[in-house]
C-alpha cells in the first residue's frame, strides 16, 4: 500500500509543479485562436521581430498560411525572408555557433514555447524589459532575470527606465481618486512608436500567434470533442435503457 501511494504521488508530481505556476507575478492573457486577424498581425510581428534569431522549425509555412487565411503567394512574398519555399519548415538562417558567441547560448526554437511557458508568461515577458546598465546588452527583464536577449521591440514600446509593474493590478487612491499602477512603466528612458495601449494590443497578437503555433489543432480538437460528448450522452441513454431491460426481471 505504501509503495502504491508513493507511486501515485510521483505520477502527479509534474502536474503539481505546473500548478505552482511562475515564481514572479504575471499578467493574464486569454488566447483566441479563432481570431484570424489577431493571428495574422501576430505572424507579421513574429516574422519581422523574432524570426531573425528564433526559428519555428516544427511547423511549415504552408500550414500556417492555410490556417490563418493568408494566400500562399502573399505569405511567401511578404513573410518569408530566407528564400525558403512555402512548403518548407519555418527555419531561419542564423548560425547556431555564431549565435552562441553573441548571446552566450543559441536562441531557442519557439514552436512549443507557449506549451512550455504558458501564454501569461510570454505576454508578460514581452512587456517586461527595462534599462539595466549592469547587463551586457543594457537591458533586463522582470520576468526573466538577467536575460541574454536584447529588447528587439524597443522601437515599438520604448525602453522603460525602471522595472515595469508586471502582474500588478491598478488601484484607485481613496483620498485623491488617482489611479495607481495604471501603466506598466512609470518612467521611460526612450519612447517608442506605439502608445502603451497599442503595444499591449500588439503583444497580445504576438502571444496569440505563438499560442496557436504551440497548438495549431486546438479549435479542431475542441470541435471534435463536442461531437464526442454528444455521442457519449446519446449512447448513455441507450445503454441505460438496455441495462434496465436486462435487469427488469431480476429481484
Amino acid at each position: 500500500m505504501k509503495k502504491l501511494i508513493v507511486g501515485l504521488f510521483i505520477s502527479i508530481l509534474p502536474a503539481l509543479t505546473l500548478a505552482a505556476g511562475a515564481s514572479v507575478p504575471l499578467d493574464t492573457m486569454e488566447p483566441d485562436h479563432a481570431n484570424k486577424a489577431s493571428l495574422q498581425r501576430g505572424a507579421a510581428l513574429f516574422t519581422n521581430y523574432c524570426m531573425g534569431c528564433h526559428s519555428m522549425e516544427y511547423a511549415r509555412y504552408k500550414r500556417v498560411s492555410e490556417d490563418l487565411g493568408i494566400p500562399a503567394e502573399l505569405y511567401e512574398e511578404n513573410l518569408i525572408f530566407t528564400g525558403a519555399k512555402i512548403g518548407e519548415l519555418m527555419k531561419n538562417s542564423m548560425n547556431k555557433d555564431m549565435a552562441a558567441d553573441w548571446f552566450g547560448a543559441p536562441p531557442p526554437d519557439l514552436t512549443l514555447s507557449s506549451r512550455l511557458r504558458g501564454e501569461d508568461w510570454i505576454y508578460s515577458y514581452l512587456r517586461g524589459f527595462y534599462k539595466d546598465d549592469s547587463r551586457p546588452l543594457g537591458v533586463n527583464n522582470v520576468v526573466f532575470e538577467n536575460v541574454g536577449m536584447p529588447h528587439v521591440l524597443a522601437d515599438l514600446q520604448g525602453l522603460c527606465a525602471e522595472e515595469p509593474k508586471i502582474g500588478v493590478d491598478p488601484s484607485v487612491d481613496p483620498l485623491s481618486g488617482d489611479v495607481r499602477n495604471g501603466e506598466v512603466c512609470g518612467e521611460w528612458e526612450t519612447e517608442g512608436s506605439m502608445s502603451p495601449k497599442e503595444f499591449n494590443s500588439a503583444m497580445y497578437d504576438l502571444t496569440n500567434f505563438m499560442s496557436y503555433m504551440g497548438d495549431p489543432v486546438k479549435l479542431e480538437r475542441e470541435r471534435l470533442g463536442m461531437f464526442a460528448l454528444i455521442f457519449v450522452a446519446i449512447f448513455f441513454i441507450f445503454a441505460y435503457l438496455l441495462n434496465r431491460e436486462y435487469w427488469k426481471d431480476v429481484h
